[in-house]
């Protein structure tokens, strides 16, 4: 009998764990890697073969990619931090020279209760810093926080993918999430091998929430026997920028109320706020304390982030969660979770002790930090409203202005004969559309097929994150390809 022939390789494609499989990361996916080729070979002095010197990443949220200075206050805290020889006695009089006094307090202050950034930390993250978080919220919401109840995380990403593989205790379980989406939420869901309950936001009321839409989608899930347990809100929204109002805020707790849906708050935005008299920003844990005592076991968990807002700290992996009305039995299931991984990075959690609690006015640093805050803010703002303009310049595209966040979702329309020539080359619409932008102007964004929308349309989304010194020429380039594209295709 002959012996049957063993394959090469113990792991292969086929035999690695189906679900790995099913997960898509669109911010990451076949742009960007055409984007890192295009680098490489202009990096090479290949520029000759193209119509631009430089690639520009609008394909994701990474501030200090796309040259956004980091608040000087923080970096000169972390380097000390780093390197704590700086603060002994006989440099003193050096440091003192480089670094302002509150700078250094801070620093030693830090040390006194972390020791080590190198030394693994509570697996919670640093009780001290936890407290400072908990300060943080109360002052935001005027509501008291526990920092017993609050998880210190490698970004935010990692709590919701925590929260999540919490719930998710079988295949049948429903997670009801916005389309467009961040793919987080659906490469996650894939991950953890559960099932995505859509529900719609509507384009032509700024990506606003309509409850009914959650209603249906809710009975739309359970039709199919899902068991559908959380509800996922990003506010302010990615990729779509809208920012809720208070009233909408009370409807969707209401709604989860009554559906016995526990809530997952995205609100890592949630300082990127660009209409602040008309959508300022509420956070779910403030309007759900506001509602009363019949709320008073309704769950929430909430999130956070240093890599937004004016920080952009993306590469700290720096965050937190906060448990709101959650049975202690499972905090403490969240706790053992987190102490498998032993700890959420050090940087990461110093990073966000800085963010919580920055230079106070009568700080020495203050000045320079409030202006350095003030300069990125306003010229984020600027920068959302010259992009926006910019699309809704193009023939058969529409786009809605940035409420909040950091991205625009401009819907195009395209010929049919490129809608055409896309599936002939095995593309979605938008995906040809965005590959072919990338080819001939160096500008990397996404398309909306990566984050789901109605059907029948088509987008992409763009961070509005360049230079702006950059826009000018971004948006010439951009209007001269989009009118040779309409020109190539025109039926």
């Amino acid at each position: 009998m002959s012996q049957r022939a063993l394959p090469a390789k113990i792991l292969t494609y086929e035999s690695i764990n189906p679900h790995v499989k099913r997960v898509e990361y669109a911010v990451r996916g076949e742009l960007a890697i055409r984007a890192e080729k295009l680098k490489d070979e202009l990096s090479k002095g290949n520029s000759h073969n193209y119509n631009f010197d430089t690639v520009v990443n609008c394909n994701i949220g990474n501030p200090q990619q796309l040259k956004q200075k980091p608040i000087t206050f923080f970096r000169q805290v972390a380097s000390l931090m780093e390197y704590p020889d700086l603060l002994l006695p006989e440099n003193r009089t050096q440091v003192e020279a480089l670094y302002p006094i509150d700078a250094i307090e801070r620093a030693q202050k830090l040390l006194e209760q972390i020791g080590s950034v190198g030394a693994y930390s509570h697996s919670q993250g640093i009780p001290y810093i936890r407290n400072h978080v908990a300060k943080f919220i109360e002052e935001r919401d005027g509501y008291p926080a526990n920092p017993n109840d609050i998880f210190l995380t490698q970004g935010a990403s990692a709590g919701v993918q925590n929260i999540l593989q919490l719930i998710i205790t079988h295949s049948n379980v429903g997670i009801m999430i916005p389309i467009p989406q961040y793919p987080l939420y659906t490469a996650t869901l894939a991950l953890y091998d559960a099932q995505p309950v859509p529900y719609y936001l509507n384009e032509e009321e700024d990506w606003g929430l309509d409850i009914s839409q959650l209603t249906s989608s809710l009975s739309a899930g359970r039709s199919k026997g899902l068991d559908t347990r959380a509800l996922v809100i990003i506010n302010p929204g990615n990729p779509t920028g809208q920012c809720l109002t208070e009233q909408n805020m009370r409807e969707i707790i209401n709604f989860c109320h009554n559906e016995r849906i526990i809530l997952l708050a995205d609100e890592v935005y949630q300082t990127n706020i660009y209409q602040p008299a008309e959508r300022p920003f509420h956070s779910f844990k403030k309007v759900l304390r506001s509602m009363g005592r019949k709320y008073e076991q309704f769950e929430l968990f909430s999130f956070h982030s240093v890599s937004k807002g004016m920080i952009g700290e993306c590469g700290r992996r720096g965050g937190y969660y906060e448990c709101t009305n959650i049975d202690s039995r499972v905090v403490e299931e969240l706790y053992k979770i987190a102490s498998v991984s032993l700890c959420p990075n050090v940087q990461g959690q110093i990073m966000v002790d800085l963010m919580v609690q920055p230079p106070k006015r009568s700080d020495e640093s203050y000045t320079l930090y409030q202006k350095e805050v003030d300069e990125i803010y306003m010229s984020l703002r600027r920068r959302s409203t010259k992009l926006s303009e910019c699309f809704n310049q193009l023939e058969g595209v529409t786009c809605n202005s940035a409420q909040g966040s950091m991205y625009l979702f401009p819907r195009i329309r395209l010929p049919q004969k490129a809608i055409e020539a896309a599936h002939q080359a095995g593309k979605q619409p938008d995906e040809f559309y965005c590959l072919a932008m990338l080819d001939a102007t160096g500008v990397c964004v996404v398309p909306g097929s990566g984050f789901g929308q109605k059907n029948g349309t088509l987008h992409f989304r763009s961070t509005f994150l360049p230079p702006e010194e950059l826009f000018d020429g971004f948006c010439t380039r951009l209007q001269r390809f989009h009118n040779e594209f309409l020109e190539r295709y025109h039926d």
